[in-house]
């Protein structure tokens, strides 16, 4: 049983100033008072006998005991919502609530999307799209069911179960009648390095990735044209510039497979990061979750053989 002193407002706030990083974003999202809030967390603290948040200059850090409250507590109050949502007979396991990461939404989770709904018409998808940071720090809130994409290297995932399904490469592409194209030889990572670069923004696996790969060929970075995770745009500027364009494989494919983008030869990285999905498992998998689920593994198990780095 919970402990007495622990009250559901406790955890809502608790809840609430993890979300936010701020007590005063929390008061205010809660229509309390900051002083209440802060006197509700050192209640919450007391109780407990340990710091949940570190005070920083701007706003809180969850401590270690706070991530392991946040962890379960957050699907807590979560199924809780539903219970009482299903008391009103929505229908919340028709619903899968995912995060999707950039180098999935334009192959390989359109292609699981399309065989679910053939087999199941009426499961409703919401799909929510940014950094792993962002949406893995969702789905320990219990926000999301589960996040999909390459994200295995992220710090944030330390408590979560990830499932792998493949490899996925970092490679540098440009548009078909690129100057990098002219010579007989292919382009060295100092040619590479003379013209602008797409590049995914800082705080995101795929840039530490790229990090790397600039430290290991001991290479000052080029001038960054574009910093972004959107796909349209880098396709765009891609196709309308000398600029490189470094994006995870299956971002480029179908652009390569027509010819309008070019992938160079130069390896960004060997093998590649792992794509697969993160699950909180201190929060219940509702029937629509595990069937979404199967259907992913289903489609990855024959996806790199259609893909591989010689396909290209």
């Amino acid at each position: 049983m919970i402990h007495s002193p622990i009250k559901l407002r406790h955890l809502v706030a608790f809840q609430e100033v993890a979300r936010l990083g701020r007590i005063k974003s929390a008061a205010e999202a809660l229509s309390i008072t900051q002083p209440g809030i802060s006197k509700t967390l050192r209640e919450l603290e007391e109780s407990l006998g340990v710091k949940l948040f570190e005070r920083l200059p701007r706003g809180v850090r969850l401590t270690p005991a706070g991530r392991t409250l946040l962890r379960h507590a957050a699907p807590a109050l979560r199924s809780l919502r539903e219970g009482i949502d299903a008391i009103r007979q929505d229908t919340v396991e028709t619903v899968v609530r995912l995060g999707a990461l950039s180098n999935v939404e334009g192959g390989l989770l359109p292609e699981v999307l399309y065989r679910l709904h053939a087999r199941q018409p009426d499961l409703r998808m919401e799909v929510d799209t940014g950094t792993s940071a962002a949406l893995l720090a969702r789905l320990r809130l219990g926000e999301l069911d589960l996040v999909l994409g390459r994200m295995s290297e992220a710090e944030e995932i330390r408590d979560l179960q990830f499932q792998h399904l493949y490899y996925e490469p970092l490679i540098a592409v440009v548009r078909r009648d690129h100057p990098l194209l002219t010579s007989s030889h292919a382009p060295d990572t100092p040619a590479l390095m003379a013209y602008p670069w797409v590049v995914p923004p800082r705080g995101t696996t795929l840039r530490e990735q790229l990090e790397r790969f600039w430290v290991e060929q001991a290479a000052e970075p080029p001038r960054l044209a574009v910093e972004t995770l959107s796909l349209p745009l880098s396709t765009r500027y891609a196709l309308m510039s000398d600029a490189v364009w470094i994006t995870p494989q299956d971002t480029a494919r179908e652009a390569i497979a027509a010819g309008t983008l070019v992938r160079l030869a130069q390896p960004i990285e060997a093998r590649g990061g792992s794509v697969g999905y993160a699950v909180n498992t201190s929060q219940p998998t509702p029937r629509a979750v595990e069937d979404f689920c199967d259907c992913l593994r289903d489609v990855a198990a024959a996806y790199p053989v259609s893909y591989k780095l010689n396909n290209l």
